[in-house]
Parts: C-alpha cells; structure tokens; sequence
C-alpha cells in the first residue's frame, strides 16, 4: 500500500492548515511522464475478468495517477517544496448483493488479479451480513472515452524557480503595505483517473486543480496586538493561466473596499491588500452587539453554504449513514416528501453541479461512470432534492445517479461527496452599491472565517476575514470582533435580496474532509453578493476583568 505522510503548513496566526500529501517524494521533471493508455486498459480487463470469474455480478475498476506540488514560502524565504506521486489500482465489486473492495500499488496483472479476487471475497463475507442487497441505479457504458480539465497552462511545465519568485514577490508586497509576517503558499494537484466497469465504460480523466492561500499579519509592538488577513483568490479547477491576470478580469466589490479577481487571480496584489487591510484591523472598533442587516460577499458566502446546504443536503447523512466530521442532517426525507419544506425565501434557489467552469468540482464522469451533470437542490425557496450516488437513488424515487461518487485516491473506496452547490444569482439586476443603499445599520463582511455549525447542520455561528459597518446606506469603517448566529432555516429565510449574475463568482474548499477513515475533496461553491435581514450578531472579543 501507499506510503501516507501529512505536510504541516502554518498559515501565520490564523492557525494551522494541515494538508494530506498523499505518495512518495519524486523530482520535479518526473511529475509529465505519463501512464499509458493502453497499459491502463489492460490492467482494468485483467481486473473485471478475474472478478466476473470469481463470482462478481459487478465490478468497477479505478487506475490511479495523483501528482501534487506544494510550495510554502514565509516572508523573503522558501520554506519548502515538495513533489509527490501516488500509483495504484483500486477495484470495487458486488458479490452476493453486497460491496467488497480491495486495492494495489502492484502495477502488475497477476497482483491487480489477485486484488480483484480478493474484493470478491471480501463482498461474499459481507453478504452473510448484509439484509438487503445493493441496488445500482442503470448507466449506460460509454466505452472509451477521455476527458481533461480545460488548461492552456500546464502548472507541471512551469519552473519552480518562476512559482517561488511569485510567492516571495506577493509576501515582499504585503510587508512593505503594513505586513509583519506574511506566508504565500501553491498548491498544485493533478489527478489522472482511468475508470473501468462491466457496464461497458473506460474513462481516461486528466484532473488539475491549483490554490495560492496567502496570509497577512500585522502586529503592534507596543501592545502585543495582532490581527490577521488571509488570501481572498479563490482555488480553481484551471491551469497556471490563472495566474495571467488581465485588465478585464477586475472585479470591485461593494465600496471599492477591496479588488477581486474571477478568471484569474493577482495573488501579489492582494498580498499588498492583505497587508494594507491587516494593518488596519489593529484599530478598528469592535463591534456592538445585536441585530444586523448583513451584505455577504460571495468570498465569504462560500463557506456557509458548503457547511449549511451543501453538508446537510448529502443524501447519506439525511439517512444517518454518516456522521463524521459534524453529523447527520436536519433536512429529513419527511421534509423533502411533504414537497413545501421552506427552507429559504422564495428568492433563494440551490443548484447543485459538475460541469462549471474553473470550479473544484468540475469533471466529465464520476468515479462510478457517472456523467456530470446539473439539478436543483432548493427550487424557490423549497428543499426539492439531495445530493445522491448510484446506491442512494433509488431510496428517493431517482431513475439515476446525480453523479457524486468520488475517492481521493485509488486506495480509498468512492462513496458519496459534494458536487458544487451554487446560490443562484438575483434574477433583478442589482449591484452591491446599489443593495447596501437600502441597509440603515448593517455589516459588509469579505472572507471567511471561524465557524461552528452543531450536529444536525442547523444552528450555526459564522466569523469572517474583514467587517464593515453600514450606516444608512453607506459602507463606512472597519470593524472587528464579529459572528453572526442563526439556524440555517432562518438564515436562509431571511434572504432579502441577491445580486444579479454579473457579481457572481465561486469560493471553494480545496481540503473538505469526510469520511472514516478521512478522505478530502475539492469543491466550490457560487453567490453574488446576498443580504440577509435582521441576523443576530456577537463580540467575540475576548476580556479579561
């Protein structure tokens, strides 16, 4: 099996990030070679033919290549690099009406037949146990197919000197614009998935997806105080060209408080905000407790979507099947069945997708063979739908899979994950100004930030990276020390207005873990500037006397 090592990074004093670098350390020119297509489509027939023989009804077949390289800088220095590749096979089967998988780092047809088998195996001893059978919703073989995320810019082509240039480049700005530390780092993932099954599909997929996280810390000598700025550029399923950035692709949120960028991303740019902004939270007030009207930039918006719709919209948590990593699910099947569950106002419409462009959860096919596809998750306001694989169709009325089957490695089995899970924009034509106009006392809020959310996904408490206060219309100065408090019914309900499609743009999770044992995936998720009414807000400043 593959050798796991975890890669420590520390994000300044917003605290630690640990990443999961997944295969062993290989030089930076070995990350192009690739896997012949040919090699992997006889490894899969060897694979489905063992498992047919040893009594399988089913098989699927996973040939996995996934690259990563991560570079980590902190001030003027590079701190480290890091190359990583990971090789293996993983096949799932059904024998006897229940699942068995088992998985390989032998790229050999004798061992990958030996692994087949012993899937087989391992689904007949569940069988004994299991009650009812798997049901798998039909899909038709596509047979062989290939698919790639679109990049003109291949980030493995690109010398590490020209990353790490960048990377001190941006921390240089954001020191010299009011920084004390500052960390710039690149995360860079290639994932090459060949997908077999005895439906008749060999799907050859070619993944990239890349992130530069920054932070900013700026520190008052003479009280010890410190505030912190993290990155704003989001992390995007593109190539290097991301990194282009080009006049057209500025976008100013409400108030010209800070300049944006949608299909590219400034990274030194906003390290000069990051460290301006980081500066100026040392003397911003703290906030006032109570009732707030709040503006959410779609840069903060992102994270209390994926907590408050996009985890308790997962069909497996809905049944109690799992509850790792913050629980089960509010939003049960009584509450879908009675078709006028509210749960938002009426202007509120969840979509729920794998084919957006630039976002994280963009493919062609699932790691069941599933192509991607759209649907509604919310329709006005009304929970319509989940989220849903091949297995759970059936158990909510679906004639097919919603294509959410994913495993971050050949070694791990697939099960259910997060497609990207996008509010839909304002169908009015509105800009940000032009919705904090009509706010008397609100707060403007930009990033995300701390949160807590209980285990039902309902009660929930969201911070943030910068706060302004609304006075009457106007977005006028910075405030410290904020999270809202609301139940996610309320929250949602409390939508008053949305901003049209020219504000909106995606925010993602590079690292959403799930699972026991653990696994990651990258998802996004989409908004325009929304405004909320009436959300209780708190200090969270913390006194001492």
């Amino acid at each position: 099996m593959e050798r796991r090592t975890f890669l420590t990074i520390c994000a300044g004093t917003a605290g630690a990030m640990v990443i999961p670098v997944c295969g062993n350390a290989i030089a930076a020119e070995d990350l192009l070679s690739p896997m012949a297509l040919a090699f992997k489509k006889s490894l899969a027939d060897t694979a489905l033919g063992a498992a047919t023989k040893a009594g399988a009804s089913y098989c699927d077949v996973r040939i996995g290549r996934y690259l990563n390289q991560f570079i980590t800088t902190r001030d003027l220095n590079v701190e480290n690099i890091t190359n990583t590749e990971s090789t293996g096979v993983g096949i799932r089967v059904i024998a006897g009406g229940a699942y068995g998988f088992a998985a390989t780092s032998t790229m050999h047809p004798d061992a990958v037949a030996a692994c087949a088998r012993q899937a087989v195996a391992i689904a007949k001893a569940n069988a004994r146990l299991q009650t009812e059978p798997v049901r798998l919703a039909p899909v038709k073989g596509v047979g062989e197919v290939s698919w790639a995320t679109p990049i003109s810019k291949d980030w493995r082509a690109v010398p590490i000197k020209d990353k790490a240039e960048m990377l001190i480049a941006a921390n240089k700005a954001g020191l010299e614009a009011g920084a004390s530390f500052m960390t710039a780092n690149l995360f860079q993932i290639n994932q090459q998935k060949y997908f077999a099954s005895t439906d008749g599909s060999y799907i050859d997929q070619d993944v990239h997806r890349l992130w530069a996280p920054i932070n900013a810390t700026a520190v008052d000598k003479a009280t010890g105080k410190f505030r912190s700025r993290a990155g704003l550029g989001s992390p995007v399923s593109m190539g290097y060209e991301y990194f282009d950035v080009r006049a057209q692709d500025k976008v100013r949120a409400a108030g010209g408080v800070t300049t944006l960028y949608t299909r590219s991303y400034d990274v030194i740019e906003d390290a000069r905000l990051a460290g301006k902004q980081a500066r100026e939270k040392l003397s911003a007030k703290s906030v006032e407790p109570g009732k707030y009207d709040l503006v959410l930039a779609p840069e903060h918006l992102f994270l209390t979507i994926h907590e408050a719709v996009g985890h308790p919209t997962e069909l497996d948590r809905v049944l109690g099947y799992e509850a790792n990593y913050a629980g089960t699910s509010f939003a049960t099947l009584d509450k879908w069945e009675s078709k006028k569950f509210k749960f938002g106002a009426e202007r509120v419409n969840f979509i729920a997708d794998r084919t957006a462009p630039t976002s994280l959860g963009l493919i062609g096919y699932d790691d069941e063979g599933v192509r991607a596809r759209e649907w509604n998750i919310i329709k006005d306001g009304v929970l319509v739908n989940y989220q849903a694989t091949r297995d759970q169709a059936h158990i909510i009325g679906e004639k097919e899979s919603h294509g959410c089957s994913y495993a971050d490695s050949w070694s791990s089995v697939q099960f259910q994950r997060m497609p990207n899970v996008s509010l839909a924009a304002g169908k009015a034509r509105l800009t940000p100004d032009e919705m904090v106009k009509d706010v008397k006392k609100g707060i403007y809020i930009v990033g995300r930030g701390s949160y807590s959310i209980d285990q039902q996904r309902y009660n929930f408490q969201f911070g943030g990276t910068l706060f302004y206060e609304i006075k009457n219309g106007k977005i006028t100065n910075p405030l410290e020390d904020v999270a809202y408090q609301s139940n996610t019914q309320e929250f949602w309900n409390a939508c008053s207005a949305i901003c049209d499609e020219r504000d909106w743009r995606m925010g993602g999770s590079f690292f959403d873990g799930k699972g026991q044992p653990s696994q990651v995936s990258a998802v996004s998720h989409g908004s325009s500037t929304t405004r909320f009414n009436g959300i209780n807000v708190i200090n969270t400043a913390r006194r001492i006397g």
